[in-house]
């Protein structure tokens, strides 16, 4: 193993050994890097532990936040999570030339038939499978508690998700923030309704603009349903917070719905930015690049769902169609689950007959992967059918890339709404049924993309960005003070009743 700085793992509660020339014993484990324990350490450095969830869209801004925090030379940053995770990790802070500043801690979890060490990461997991990783993800806590007993971190920084790590740190005194990398909106309206529930949503002070769509009202029903069977853990974890808790998000345009978070959780709500990892430009002659480089200013469109939601074959139809008849260019990213045999499914097979041919040269259709950050820059983008996944959204916001919205689930739609409500993009409407029709499809495309009716969502893309290029990284000052304050600040190690 190269010196990556990569404290290698604690399987079943015990510091794995690894033998590489720059490891040493220094009383906390064989470890590898420039890893320095407590006693070691340079004097005024906090040691900050941050934990994200095992998806992409998780665990990017918390790698974003954690090179910002570590660029303020105030601490020495942890970011932990699997193996598999690690391993992209790594080549993003190479890339990045942040190498040296973060420390990367591995977390092993329990291997099975059905989820071995490759599948301990949401990318491309089967839906099937993700109840299997949330389990072995909270069954690993006792190896994480040997990971907080050996680096005695001064504060963990945790995932809104996994509020059993924020127990963890709590019963060891250990201060921690909540970091919730899902919008500010979405966060609102849930701990409304968890704080609520006897008002089913309906009591919502933004219910005007913020809501679920008739067809969405499942999603509505099942997170009330939630609500009432979990209201104490699900508090809990924004309450195990150390007076503030951290969202991935623009005061400038969430400012409402952060300040209404704050009057009904008790803590202070602090919105770090964007966090949009900066693309990598030392591959500028990759195909795809070049492909853009053919088409001219604003002419393409950018489709992609994200990481973990996979087309229906019904959806993946309706969109092709869609596409030949918009007429405008476009990349489409296609992601197909994985296989538990390993067989690989043909992209061509899975669209409509000839319909690579028919589009021709007007398209690119990518299975897997693509780098969406460095397309979206790119100038001959003009809009972006996206899902409407928190991170996408501030991607697309960044680079002043108008969103052609169709979101799938979760917290999708209200992502959705926001996205309309700001004016930086317009919906597609499904039926009344939920069914997605490739003609309100291109209606929104071509309204967002060429129609002089959308020329508002193409300025107030390019406001958007214009914004967050001027303000730059002015979030960060009061965090990094207010993060100061909670590690040196001395707290009861009990919880009191807050109910």
């Amino acid at each position: 193993m190269p010196s990556s700085n990569v404290i290698n793992g604690f399987v079943n509660g015990h510091v794995t050994s690894h033998t590489t020339d720059d490891q040493h014993d220094n009383g906390y484990g064989l470890i590898s890097g420039n890893f320095n324990p407590p006693s070691y350490q340079k004097q005024n450095s906090l040691r900050i532990l941050m934990f994200p969830w095992l998806a992409h869209g998780h665990i990017s801004p918390f790698l974003e936040l954690a090179k910002k925090l570590a660029n303020t030379k105030n601490f020495i940053i942890y970011l932990c999570s699997t193996p598999v995770n690690l391993t992209s990790v790594k080549e993003k802070l190479e890339v990045s030339n942040n190498s040296s500043s973060i420390k990367l801690v591995e977390l092993h979890l329990e291997e099975s038939t059905d989820l071995p060490s490759c599948c301990h990461t949401t990318n491309g997991l089967p839906p099937h499978l993700m109840n299997n990783l949330k389990q072995a993800l909270k069954n690993s806590s006792p190896n994480f508690k040997k990971i907080l007993d050996v680096l005695k971190p001064d504060l963990l920084i945790y995932d809104s998700v996994l509020r059993w790590a924020s127990d963890v740190a709590l019963e060891r005194n250990i201060p921690r923030v909540d970091f919730i990398t899902s919008s500010t909106v979405m966060t609102c309206l849930c701990y409304h309704i968890f704080k609520y529930p006897q008002g089913k949503g309906n009591d919502f002070p933004f219910i005007d603009s913020i809501h679920y769509r008739a067809y969405e009202k499942h999603y509505l029903e099942d997170l009330i349903a939630y609500a009432e069977s979990t209201q104490v853990t699900y508090l809990t974890s924004i309450y195990n917070s150390s007076d503030i808790v951290l969202i991935k998000g623009m005061k400038d345009i969430e400012g409402k719905y952060s300040d209404y978070l704050s009057e009904i959780c008790g803590k202070k709500i602090l919105l770090v930015g964007p966090l949009v990892q900066e693309p990598n430009e030392n591959d500028e002659n990759s195909f795809i690049i070049k492909w853009l480089n053919e088409k001219s200013e604003k002419s393409t469109i950018f489709i992609s769902f994200g990481t973990e939601y996979f087309l229906s074959d019904e959806e993946r139809e309706e969109i092709a169609h869609g596409l030949e008849l918009t007429k405008v260019n476009f990349v489409w990213v296609v992601r197909f689950p994985k296989d538990s045999k390993g067989k690989e499914i043909n992209l061509e097979e899975s669209l409509p007959k000839d319909f690579l041919t028919r589009v021709g040269d007007r398209g690119l259709v990518l299975n897997g992967w693509a780098p969406q950050a460095k397309i979206l820059k790119h100038p001959s983008i003009g809009g972006f059918v996206s899902h409407c996944g928190w991170s996408s959204i501030m991607e697309s916001m960044k680079y002043g890339v108008p969103i052609i919205a169709m979101p799938m689930h979760i917290d999708q739609p209200i992502n959705s709404r926001f996205v309309e409500e700001v004016g930086v993009g317009i919906e597609v409407v499904r039926s009344d049924n939920g069914k997605l029709l490739k003609e309100k499809l291109v209606e929104v495309i071509d309204k967002v993309v060429t129609k002089e009716e959308g020329k508002f969502v193409r300025e107030k893309a390019k406001n958007v960005s214009e914004n967050i290029v001027l303000n730059g990284d002015k979030e960060m000052d009061e965090v990094v003070k207010e993060i100061v304050k909670v590690c040196t600040k001395k707290e009861a190690s009990k919880i009191k009743e807050f109910y």
